[in-house]
C-alpha cells in the first residue's frame, strides 16, 4: 500500500510511556514534557475501558437502535452524536448568508435544493463515518495511506486555508450577531477577539465529554430558524409547490446560487470532521489504539447510519426554513439585496416583527458558537492525520502542544481577517472557489477509498453508496466548472 508506515499497535494515539514524546514543537521547546506519559496522564479527563462513551452508549461504543428505541426519545437522543454536530455546524453563519442572499433574491424559487442535496449530504458523510469506524483512523491518515502524498496533501493545505477563512467570516458573523441585539450598544469588533479566546479556550481545556455536551445543546439554537419559518406566515401553496417542482433558470446568478448551495451544504471540512469525531468517540469508548478500534459490527454502523441521516436532514430542514423565511419576508417586500446573516437579520425586523430579527439573530450566534470549533477542529485533525502526529480534543494540550498551535493558528488568523477589515463577502467568494476546486477530487479519493476491498474489507461500499457517492463527485465537479464559467463570463 502506497506510503503506508507499519507502526506498533500502542503507539496509534497515547505513545508507549516513558518513550521520547513524538511532539515537534515539544522537541524544540525548552521546557516542557519530554516523555510520552501514561494514557490516563494524557488525556485531560480519564475514560477508563467499562466507562460509558461521551454518547451515553454502552462500553465498547454508541448506543445501539435496539437499545435506542426501547429507552424511547431519551434514548434517541443518546444516540445522536457526530451525525447530528457535523449536520447542525453545516449551518454556520456563512452558510446561513448563502441561503438568506438565495431566498431574498430568488424568492422559494430554489426550495427543492434542500431535498435534492439531502440523499448526497448524508451518503457522502455516511462513507466518511464508515472509513473512520472500520479503519480506526482519521480520514486524512486514511488517505495518506492509500494515495499520493502530494495530492493528499494539496487538498488538506486547501482546507485550512478555506476552514481559516470561513473562521474569520463567522466570528464576524455571531459578533455582528451579538451587536445586532445590543442594537448597537456593543459595537462588533469589541466582541470579536473575546468569543474567538472563548471558543479556543473551550477547546483547549474543557474535557472532550463537555465540549461534546456543549455542541449537543448547540445545535438546539437552529430551532429558532423553524420557529421563524413558521411565525412569517408563508404562502403554503408556493412553499409545496416550490419544495417538490424544480425550477431552473440558465441565468449567471441563477447557476451561481445552485453552485453556492452545493458548495455549502457538502463542504470539505464536514468530510474531515465526521471521520475524526467517529475515532475520538472510540477512544472515549475505551478504544486506544487504532487496532482496538479497527473493525466495525453491525450494530455500530446501523447506529452511526441512523446518526447521521438523522443530522443531515435536520440540517437541510433548517436550511429550508431559513430560505422560506428570508423568500417570505425579504424577497416579498423588494428587499433582495442581502449578502450575509446579519444584513438578513437586520433586514427582518422592519419587516417581521422584534421576533423574528431576534430569532435570526440568536440561531446566527448559536451556531456560529458551534461552527468556528468544529471549523478550527477539522483543519487540526486534518494536518495532524495527514503529518502522522498525535492529539485530539480529549488530550492534555501540555502533552500535545502542536495539535492545539494549528488551532490556535486558524482562529487568530479568522480575527485578523476581521481586524484588518477584509471585505467578508470576498473572503467567502475566495472560501467558495477553494472548496469547489478541492471538493471534487477529494470526494473522488474517498469515494476510490470506500470502494477498495484491500482497506474496507466486507464494509466496501455497495451499490447505493457508490450511486450516490459518485453522482456527488460528478455533481460538485459540474458545479466547480459553473463556477469557474461564471467568473470567465463576468
Amino acid at each position: 500500500m502506497r506510503g503506508r508506515k507499519e507502526r506498533r499497535p500502542a503507539e496509534d494515539d497515547v505513545g508507549l510511556p516513558g518513550e521520547p514524546i513524538q511532539d515537534p514543537l515539544l522537541r524544540v521547546l525548552p521546557a516542557g514534557p519530554d516523555r510520552e506519559p501514561a494514557a490516563y496522564d494524557l488525556q485531560k479527563e480519564s475514560v477508563a475501558p467499562g466507562d460509558q462513551a461521551v454518547t451515553g452508549g454502552p462500553p465498547a461504543g454508541r448506543m445501539s437502535l435496539d437499545e435506542a428505541r426501547r429507552k424511547g426519545p431519551v434514548g434517541w437522543l443518546q444516540l445522536l452524536g457526530p451525525g447530528l454536530i457535523t449536520g447542525a455546524s453545516d449551518d454556520d453563519p456563512s452558510g446561513i448568508g448563502t441561503y438568506s442572499q438565495v431566498g431574498s433574491q430568488f424568492g422559494y424559487s430554489l426550495l427543492w435544493t434542500a431535498l435534492f442535496t439531502f440523499p448526497f449530504m448524508a451518503a457522502v458523510q455516511e462513507l466518511c463515518a464508515r472509513i473512520a469506524l472500520h479503519t480506526g483512523v482519521g480520514l486524512a491518515t486514511s488517505l495518506r495511506r492509500r494515495f499520493p502524498t502530494w495530492v493528499v496533501g494539496a487538498c488538506v493545505l486547501a482546507l485550512f486555508v478555506a476552514n481559516t477563512i470561513n473562521v474569520g467570516a463567522d466570528l464576524g458573523a455571531v459578533a455582528a450577531a451579538g451587536s445586532l441585539l445590543t442594537r448597537g450598544a456593543v459595537r462588533q469588533l469589541w466582541l470579536v477577539v473575546p468569543v474567538a479566546l472563548l471558543l479556543l479556550g473551550l477547546q483547549m481545556f474543557l474535557t472532550y465529554a463537555t465540549i461534546f455536551k456543549i455542541f449537543k445543546w448547540l445545535t438546539v439554537a437552529l430551532f429558532a430558524y423553524v420557529v421563524c419559518g413558521v411565525i412569517v406566515h408563508p404562502d403554503l401553496r408556493q412553499v409545496l409547490l416550490a419544495s417538490v417542482v424544480p425550477h431552473i433558470e440558465l441565468s449567471k446568478e441563477f447557476i451561481a446560487a445552485i453552485v453556492a448551495i452545493f458548495g455549502t451544504t457538502i463542504s470539505p471540512y464536514l468530510f474531515f470532521w465526521q471521520a475524526s469525531s467517529e475515532v475520538d468517540e472510540m477512544r472515549a469508548a475505551g478504544k486506544r489504539t487504532e487496532e482496538e478500534r479497527r473493525g466495525v459490527g453491525t450494530s455500530e454502523l446501523r447506529a452511526a447510519r441512523a446518526d447521521i441521516l438523522i443530522g443531515m436532514l435536520f440540517s437541510n430542514i433548517v436550511m429550508y426554513f431559513i430560505i422560506v423565511t428570508t423568500a417570505a419576508v425579504l424577497h416579498a417586500h423588494g428587499k433582495t439585496d442581502v449578502q450575509t446573516a446579519d444584513q438578513a437579520a437586520q433586514a427582518l425586523a422592519p419587516l417581521a416583527g422584534e421576533w423574528s430579527f431576534a430569532l435570526f439573530a440568536f440561531g446566527m450566534i448559536g451556531t456560529g458558537l458551534l461552527a468556528i470549533p468544529i471549523l478550527t477542529g477539522s483543519a487540526s485533525y486534518a494536518i495532524k492525520d495527514f503529518l502522522g502526529l498525535k492529539g485530539g480534543l480529549a488530550d492534555k494540550p501540555a502533552y500535545r502542544p502542536t495539535f492545539y498551535l494549528i488551532m490556535a493558528l486558524a482562529t487568530v488568523a479568522g480575527i485578523a481577517i476581521n481586524l484588518i477589515g477584509l471585505n467578508p463577502i470576498r473572503a467567502l467568494f475566495l472560501t467558495a472557489i477553494i472548496n469547489g476546486v478541492v471538493a471534487p477530487p477529494l470526494l473522488a479519493l474517498i469515494v476510490l477509498l470506500g470502494s477498495s476491498r484491500e482497506v474496507m474489507g466486507a464494509r466496501t461500499s455497495g451499490v447505493v453508496s457508490k450511486t450516490l457517492t459518485w453522482t456527488t463527485t460528478a455533481v460538485m465537479g459540474a458545479a466547480a466548472v459553473a463556477l469557474i464559467a461564471t467568473l470567465l463570463i463576468r
